[in-house]
Order: C-alpha cells, then structure tokens, then sequence
C-alpha cells in the first residue's frame, strides 16, 4: 500500500520521487514532473465501473476530436467499406478518422452489452469472444487514432484514443496514476508556454508587461487541468481560468513614440504580437480542457515566439481543411 503523508502547503519537501503522495492542505496530491496533481479515489474495478469510466472517456474524447467523427457502431461496415474505397488522401484521413469513431461506438456498444448480461447473473471471463472483440475494436480505434485532429486543427491527441484501450485493459488503479502523469506533462507544457511568451514578449517594449497576465492565466489553467466537472472546485477553477483568458486576450500594448518606430513595420509588429497572445493562450485552453500535453502544438507555439522575436512578424501556418 502506498504510505501517504500529511503536510502543510508551505513545508519544505525534499525531492521526493516520482509518483510520491502527501496530504497537502487536508487534500491528497502525487507528485509528476514537479507538480503535486491532486488524486481521486479509484473505484472498485468491476465491468460496471470500467464501463461508466469507457463512456466518460468517449465522451471526453468527441467533445475534444474535429467534427463528423461521432460515427455510431452500427455503421462499421459502412464507414470501413467508405475508408477502403477512397483514394484522395486528404478524404482518405478524414475518413479513416470516422472509421476510428465507428470501431470507438462499436466497442462502448458491445462493453455496455456485456455489462448488462453480468447483471443478468451471466459470468463473463477475460477471455470471452465479445470481451476480445471489444478489446479489438478499441485497439484498431487507437491505432487509427493518429489520423485525428484536435477540434483546433492543430494536431491530434493520440493519449485521448489511447485511454480507453487501457482503461480496458489494465487495472482501474493503473489507468488512475497514468493520468496523473498526463496531467503532469499537461502543466508542465503549460509552464513551457507561458514561459515562452514571457521571455520572447515581455524583451519588446510594447509587451513589457504582459507577464502578469501570463503567469495568472497559467495558473489558472494549471488549476483547471487537474479539476474534473463533477468537483465541488469546479464552479471556481472554471470562472477563473475563463477570465484570465479575457484578461489576456485583452491585453493592451504600451504605445511606442513615434520617433522611435516606423508606423509600418512596428504597426504590424504589435498586431502579430497580439496575434500570436491569443494563439498562445488558445493552446493553453486546449491542454487545460483536454488534460493532455499537444507537443507538436507546443514545440511550434514557442519557435513561433522566437521567430516573432527576431523577425517582429508571425510565422503563417496553413489553416487545416475542415473536416
């Protein structure tokens, strides 16, 4: 069993290792990457239990996934016969993203089924043909995974595909602690972020003082990522994360002095340095919401501020085609 110790939220700990609990302020944490995540009992692993937790995750899963992907099961063979004969490569992957939500349906609908029979007073053992069919058609769902854009276009979120194969398959308590580490890698990009935009911004007199909001909207999002819907907090973490990002976005820039600019050159300047605020903060949101790092997104965001640095313009990203 895992020891858990009480401390006070200004006590000095001493690098503890990955994965430690401690009762911080009368509330469990474990510590991922630097941050004491807050925990949450882990249900009894029962059928019953694991489906409640599969539905949740579809759920979360089309609420953060590009439109149209929201296939019902029943129409697997459809969408797979509509994948297979596709030859343009741009429908092709948006294709294969339905196909993805099809086999996803598919594997809730039979898990629910299953349930529903050990109600009935049916056993059903690991290794029975619908319990491996369900197995089946979340992993092909994950694999296909990968051809899934975030709503944002921006790139996919392979962990949101990823989690209910596991969910499935390991223990509840397993699937618990791997999101704590997600969560973890989710505020640590968020600091990685907010960094960025404070190193590259707050060097041009315009933005000198755009930390503040920086920093308070991280925190927020920080807070927000470690908070479900269903939790007391939630009323508070949400209203504060929503109004720092109004606060952000709504950042005014100091006026420069006309002599020392050009009005074309630092007139642009100051609207793609907004532009790209607003990037920033969208990309945070995202993470917050989804619980889930977006590396690729990240890694572009902060070379973008680099650019925007040296060159006093936005790097232009293709906007993706709709789905």
């Amino acid at each position: 069993m895992t020891q858990v110790l009480q401390f006070k939220s200004d006590a000095v700990l001493e690098n503890p290792p990955e994965g430690s609990r401690r009762i911080i302020d009368g509330i469990e944490r474990v510590l991922y990457d630097g941050y004491w995540i807050k925990t949450y009992p882990v249900p009894a692993d029962t059928l019953e239990a694991k489906k409640r937790l599969i539905e949740g995750l579809t759920r979360r899963l089309f609420n953060h996934t590009e439109h149209g992907l929201n296939i019902p099961g029943t129409r697997l063979g459809e969408a797979k016969a509509a994948h297979e004969a596709e030859s343009d490569p741009a429908r092709k992957r948006v294709k294969a993203a339905m196909l993805a939500g099809a086999y996803f349906n598919r594997a809730a609908d039979i898990f629910r089924r299953l349930v529903e029979l050990q109600a009935d007073g049916i056993e059903i053992r690991s290794d029975d043909a619908l319990m491996r069919e369900c197995g089946k058609c979340l992993l092909d769902a994950m694999e296909l995974g990968r051809f899934v854009l975030h709503r944002s276009g921006e790139e996919g979120i392979d962990e949101l595909w990823g989690e209910p194969f596991r969910a499935f398959s390991i223990p509840l308590e397993d699937f618990y602690e791997s999101r704590y580490i997600k969560i973890g890698q989710t505020m640590r990009d968020i600091d990685k972020i907010a960094n960025a935009m404070v190193a590259n911004f707050t060097i041009i007199p315009a933005f000198a003082a755009i930390e503040s909001p920086v920093r308070d909207f991280a925190s927020m999002a920080r807070i927000k990522a470690e908070n479900l819907r269903t939790d007391h907090d939630i009323f508070e973490a949400w209203s504060q994360l929503v109004t720092a990002a109004e606060r952000l976005a709504n950042f005014t820039p100091v006026p420069q002095a006309p002599e020392s600019r050009t009005s074309e050159s630092v007139g642009r300047r100051v609207a793609d340095g907004l532009l790209l605020i607003r990037q920033g903060r969208d990309l945070i949101f995202y993470m917050a919401r989804a619980r889930t790092p977006m590396p690729k997104s990240t890694r572009e965001y902060i070379q973008r501020c680099e650019t925007y640095l040296t060159s006093g313009r936005l790097t232009i990203i293709p906007a993706p085609l709709p789905a």
